[in-house]
């Protein structure tokens, strides 16, 4: 009886833990399905007074509307989105690595206050960010520019990159670069064949989480860019709801396709982490 009452209990929680699951897998996708569906309604049957789900009629207009440049120049906001994403990225994950380095692996004056003084940076909204930058932006001369933009999405993102990749680099044994000097290896040389290598994982998620913050930042770009040539994604879409082509179905649709890149990035990226970890753990 008591075995039976046991099975019974696990079987109770495996439901209610599966139940639990699947309630906040609706309740987290419902407004995704909702705004996937409105681009493909008509623009009445999008805004009527009996709302459905599903498309009585589906259409692809919207998607052929935003990438009209007379009603949405939506190929130059990706562009400008891509080009800041991907240099703000790149470059935050590059400085990172070797800043990381030094605070994991070097000895020097400060380091300890330095360690701590990242902790702090999570205390402050970036908003309190925006006075100080502009002025330096618009001391160099950068404003409405994309670089402004690139140089503010490295100032918010390299901190966290730094601390993060700094966690990487403390699991590796130190033994290693050790033996890699005795073999003649200098710093440089130990980061690029040793440190990279045995901390790609961490190295792809610093990438991806700088690129999801480049790529979808409003705060900043709406201060710094003011030529509708230089918008990015997120500012392109808000400044369509104040022209005359704004519609529901075009607005979902545009935000559906704004999404793509970030979710193919993110599968990407999993799959090679996923690969990187089996690897090292089948050489370990």
């Amino acid at each position: 009886m008591a075995m039976a009452s046991s099975k019974k209990t696990k079987m109770t929680k495996k439901v209610a833990f599966y139940a639990t699951l699947i309630l906040l897998m609706v309740v987290t996708l419902f407004p995704f399905l909702i705004m996937l569906m409105t681009a493909f309604k008509s623009s009445g049957e999008a805004v009527s007074t009996s709302p459905t789900i599903f498309p009585k009629e589906w259409t692809f207009q919207h998607f052929q509307d935003i990438f009209n440049p007379v009603v949405f120049p939506y190929l130059i906001y990706f562009k400008n989105s891509l080009i800041v994403a991907l240099t703000a990225s790149v470059l935050a994950v590059t400085i990172g690595i070797f800043g990381a380095y030094a605070l994991s692996k070097l000895k020097f004056m400060g380091k300890t206050t330095i360690n701590a003084s990242f902790y702090t940076v999570y205390m402050f909204s970036g908003i309190l960010l925006v006075v100080p930058l502009f002025k330096i932006i618009s001391g160099l001369g950068l404003y409405d520019t994309r670089t402004s933009l690139i140089i503010t999405m490295i100032v918010q993102t390299l901190p966290t990159a730094i601390f993060m990749l700094k966690s990487y680099f403390d699991t590796i044994p130190d033994d290693l670069e050790e033996a890699a000097m005795i073999d003649g290896l200098n710093r440089i040389q130990i980061i690029l064949y040793i440190i990279i290598p045995l901390s790609i994982s961490g190295i792809i998620s610093v990438f991806v989480y700088s690129f999801m913050v480049a790529w979808n930042d409003y705060l900043f770009a709406s201060i710094f860019i003011s030529n509708s040539e230089n918008f990015t994604l997120p500012i392109g879409l808000n400044a369509l709801f104040s022209t005359p082509d704004y519609v529901w179905g075009r607005m979902m649709a545009a935000s559906l396709v704004t999404a793509l890149p970030v979710v193919i990035m993110y599968a990407i990226s999993e799959h090679f982490i996923k690969g990187n970890l089996t690897e090292g753990g089948v050489k370990g």
